[in-house]
């Protein structure tokens, strides 16, 4: 049985399959044709800006410092709202474009979360519920339309544009702190700063209007219109199966009421409730680590001797910060992704799900006993395999498994 039925209650699962909705396609699942290419590049942008908001949040934040402390550290209430409303905002997106995507279809969603991020980056903001709102509709989005042998490697190559966005949001932060050098280091002009954060948030908006046409005009994908019409068409067979003589008119489209009550029918079944809270337990935990380290990179690059607390001037103390941001992203964060391209379709997810986990446990807890006795290489090569593991392994698993193997079409998002 395809994929959508599964999200049907088990009285129906006598409805006729869904559609082949893809060729066949003998090359290796890392090379991708044009249409692939194409959706990596509308909905890829949208992780690569997810990645670039949250994380230049630590340059951000000290050159605010600069800006409104004059170099001193904010108070520590400040430190923690800021770092914390990014991923409450998140959430709330999560929640509220993931749960629209499924009610109202993608098609009538898609490209909103984005015009969130414009508009808030047009302000100078960073408005992480239009962040957190790309998170299941972008994924969605290509799971939708990828075929099912390399559905895995095609997510994967999506996923991979959030090592993307954090790189390039430490190389942006390096070439405008260039071009400012002259103001703010020779001739003591620190409030220049003012200019580089906004520039940097700025610079944002050229992918997210360069895809924002893309996003709007994009049609419905087959296997999700075909997943709501067998939905439609179960609900309306299982009230003739309850004994109804004759059907006055056809129930309501699953995108009503209806998808969210299929919703809780669904997953009040044990054996698919104990895979989504499995799931998401998973990531939970994961992403306490994941953005507890990287929301605070800051105590990394102290103990790395990047910081941005060395240096004669306030522009030589950012600049050391931002090579310590490439460093770190550079070495294991974007790696990570393309091992899990290559490998995802060969080796088997929970396989190397798995493994992610073991030696995530392993490099956190060396880290963790010796985080102030190791010497400087040893720290940086830890570190590095600490972030390579995290996304060759669950940080990009978890997600996987509940796109490709927990969820149906019409509650995938």
């Amino acid at each position: 049985m395809a994929s959508a039925v599964k999200g049907l209650s088990s009285e129906a699962a006598d409805l006729p399959r869904l559609p082949k909705l893809e060729d066949v396609d003998t090359r290796p699942p890392f090379i991708l044709t044009y249409p692939e290419l194409k959706l990596l590049g509308i909905a890829g942008v949208g992780f690569f800006l997810d990645a670039y908001d949250l994380f230049i949040i630590n340059p951000v934040s000290t050159m605010l410092q600069y800006r409104l402390y004059g170099g001193h550290a904010p108070p520590p209430g400040l430190q923690g709202l800021l770092k914390a409303g990014a991923n409450i905002g998140a959430v709330i997106g999560q929640f509220t474009f993931g749960y629209l995507a499924d009610a109202l279809g993608r098609k009538a969603i898609y490209g909103k979360e984005l015009m969130l991020i414009i508009f808030a980056t047009i302000m100078s903001l960073t408005v992480p519920t239009g962040v957190g709102g790309d998170y299941p509709m972008s994924a969605s989005v290509s799971s939708d339309r990828s075929n099912l042998r390399k559905r895995g490697t095609m997510l994967a190559y999506i996923f991979a544009n959030q090592g993307w966005g954090s790189l390039m949001g430490s190389v942006v932060f390096l070439i405008v702190l260039l071009c400012y050098k002259v103001p703010m280091n020779d001739h003591g002009e620190t409030s220049k700063v003012d200019g580089v954060w906004r520039i940097v948030i700025g610079v944002s908006l050229v992918p997210a209007f360069g895809t924002l046409y893309q996003r709007l005009t994009l049609q419905e994908s087959t296997r999700f219109t075909e997943a709501q019409r067998v939905a439609n068409e179960s609900n309306l067979e299982l009230k003739v199966k309850d004994g109804e003589s004759r059907v006055e008119k056809r129930v309501e489209p699953t995108h009503n009421k209806a998808q969210f009550a299929e919703f809780i029918h669904y997953f009040s079944e044990w054996r698919h409730a104990k895979v989504l809270i499995g799931t998401c337990m998973c990531w939970f935990l994961l992403d306490i680590a994941f953005y507890g380290v990287n929301l605070n990179q800051n105590v990394v690059l102290q103990e790395m001797g990047f910081d941005g607390k060395s240096g004669s001037t306030p522009w030589e103390k950012l600049y050391k910060l931002g090579i310590g941001s490439l460093i770190v992203t550079a070495l294991g964060f974007v790696p990570g992704y393309y091992a899990t391209v290559l490998a995802v379709e060969y080796v088997g997810r929970k396989k190397i799900q798995l493994m992610g986990f073991l030696m995530e446990a392993l490099f956190l807890g060396i880290l963790a006993a010796k985080f102030y006795t190791l010497n400087k290489v040893a720290f940086i090569v830890n570190f590095a395999l600490l972030q390579f593991f995290f996304n060759f392994g669950a940080n990009t698993f978890v997600k996987l498994y509940l796109l490709v193997a927990a969820m149906p079409e019409i509650h995938r998002s």
